[in-house]
């Protein structure tokens, strides 16, 4: 064990009430609780007519601990009316808000939107919960159609704005046209301890415009221009100030989805997987000292098989064959892609020869996670999918890998949400009753809006353990940190980084299935700084936290 770091245990004991189940050697199973945990949020676009590219694109949800007690809550961001974008009916809507639902410990859910003070002013598309300020409390951030906001913690539940304070709201316009921010990705992207905010943006959206070719529908991404992502660093009066072009990233018609961070190369630097709609992907390499180069095309991720930049949505990191690497899956409205890792900084798209391409072909999907939902040590997979210039309900997704790069459909077995059409958009994945398997919690648009609380109610008796890792105060989040487990003899990968999905940000304890494996052999973490800690001879069945990350 590294002399600096601090290990605690502590079983955390499930609280959800039982129900469902499966039988043995099933594959992943899942009960829609939504009502029973007390989860009344429905999901507005503005108006009650589903006809530009704003309202297709939905929000996402935020999984985090915003009070501190140990538990899971979930915040769920949301759509409302905007003067100009949605039609005059939607008037009714100017005053829709997000919504924050604290975990009571005991399957259900309370509201607690106002006494936090998270439910916003804007039209939100994605929170990023980070320590911005090094106070030792996660703030939230949230990327909107219009001025981005900044929460910042006051550390007794409840948030205030500081968006000017701190000078993150962003231009009023980028390209011409109202900024629209998609995501956020808050790391360490000079070195200096400290995190950088990169502020995602999407494209330049003109209310007014109509394909001349076909006016009554919705107009492709592709017919408008772009708008640049934002690098912002903390000066030394709290304020942030824009970067973005010294770090060589700034790109004015990018169209950015979603940004995803962690070194992919292995040179202790964190690169920038960012998905582009419509237009290659780019892979940003950390050159070191806060700057950038694009290296998307040479590393074989810019693109689909078919050699086109689709519609490309976030990359999800895990090592689907076992091999110690970490690949991309990424979403888009085609076939997707898995991107496998062959050494750093290269990959190569086994999307087809997984079986994603055929299982996946036209689903349309958005928001996804490569996690083990039956705790066999093998990644499987989840995605929301719908419609996107049509509002066209779709099943949702569910594969069970085999550890080896290959995918079938477990759908059918999935529970009753997997059996039914919805048209979802961002999907966010967490342990909200510390029973060791992950649970799902997905936003939809479409015309229910109702959004879905899926506990895993799998039941087939593999055991597990999940990770927390920490560092001090004024340190920035350890985004990238590599987690190596080894139990039953099998060694396996995770890399602690929130954003992995579309529009939305997971649990940021590190989760793994163990099979039959009874006892944890070794478990090695890599921080950002360098530093190595290694622990041994580990029991199962609980969470741990490690705190530690050198200097």
């Amino acid at each position: 064990m590294h002399s600096g770091s601090f290990v605690k245990l502590a079983i955390l004991a499930g609280a959800f009430a039982a129900g469902g189940g499966c039988r043995e050697g099933a594959g992943p199973r899942f009960e829609d609780v939504t009502a029973r945990a007390g989860i009344v949020f429905r999901y507005n676009f503005g108006d009650f007519t589903y006809d530009n590219i704003l309202e297709s694109s939905g929000s996402g949800v935020a999984v985090f601990d915003y009070d501190g007690d140990g538990k899971m809550d979930i915040l769920f961001l949301n759509g409302r009316y905007v003067e100009g974008v949605s039609d005059p009916k939607g008037r009714v809507f100017s005053n829709a808000k997000n919504a924050l639902y604290r975990n009571n410990g005991d399957g259900t859910f309370t509201d607690v939107t106002e006494k936090a003070g998270l439910g916003g002013s804007r039209w939100a598309m994605a929170a990023t919960i980070a320590d911005l300020d090094g106070d030792g409390l996660e703030d939230v951030f949230l990327s909107n159609y219009g001025p981005n906001t900044l929460f910042h913690n006051n550390g007794d539940g409840t948030y205030s704005d500081w968006t000017e304070k701190v000078g993150l709201g962003g231009p009023e316009t980028l390209n011409g046209f109202v900024k629209w921010s998609v995501g956020a990705a808050a790391f360490d992207a000079d070195g200096d301890g400290r995190p950088e905010l990169l502020v995602g943006n999407f494209l330049a959206f003109d209310p007014g415009y109509r394909s001349p070719g076909s006016p009554d529908r919705m107009p492709s991404p592709a017919e408008y221009k772009g708008q640049p992502s934002i690098l912002y660093k903390r000066g030394a009066d709290g304020r942030f100030v824009d970067v973005t072009k010294q770090a060589g990233l700034y790109f004015p018609d990018s169209k950015v989805m979603g940004l995803t961070v962690y070194d992919c190369d292995g040179d202790g630097l964190l690169d920038i997987f960012q998905a582009n709609d419509h237009q290659p992907n780019s892979l940003f390499r950390n050159l070191g000292g806060g700057a950038f180069r694009d290296i998307a095309a040479e590393a074989g991720v810019a693109v689909n098989l078919d050699g086109v930049g689709t519609g490309h949505m976030h990359g999800s990191l895990g090592d689907v064959n076992g091999d110690g690497l970490l690949d991309i899956f990424v979403t888009d409205l085609s076939y997707q892609s898995l991107y496998r890792a062959t050494g750093p900084g290269s990959f190569e798209d086994i999307v087809e020869r997984s079986g994603i391409r055929r299982l996946m072909n036209g689903a349309e999907s958005w928001g996804a996670g490569l996690d083990d939902f039956d705790n066999d040590g093998n990644l499987d997979v989840f995605a929301a999918n719908g419609g996107a210039d049509t509002l066209v309900e779709k099943r949702p997704t569910l594969l069970v890998g085999d550890g080896r790069g290959r995918f079938i459909d477990a759908a059918d077995g999935g529970g009753r949400y997997f059996r039914t059409k919805r048209s979802g958009r961002g999907a966010a994945f967490g342990d909200f009753d510390d029973d060791g398997r992950i649970d799902i919690a997905v936003s939809h648009v479409d015309l229910k809006a109702t959004p879905a609380l899926l506990r895993n109610v799998t039941a087939n008796g593999n055991h597990w353990l999940g990770v927390s890792l920490r560092q001090g105060r004024n340190r920035a989040e350890p985004v990238g940190a590599v987690v190596r487990l080894t139990a039953g003899g099998k060694t396996q990968v995770r890399v602690y980084q929130r954003a992995q999905s579309y529009l939305s940000q997971n649990d940021p304890r590190l989760h793994f299935g163990l099979g039959k494996a009874t006892r944890v052999e070794k478990l090695e973490v890599r921080w950002p700084s360098g530093a190595v800690e290694t622990l041994t001879n580990l029991p199962v069945d609980r969470y741990m936290a490690v705190m530690g990350g050198g200097g």
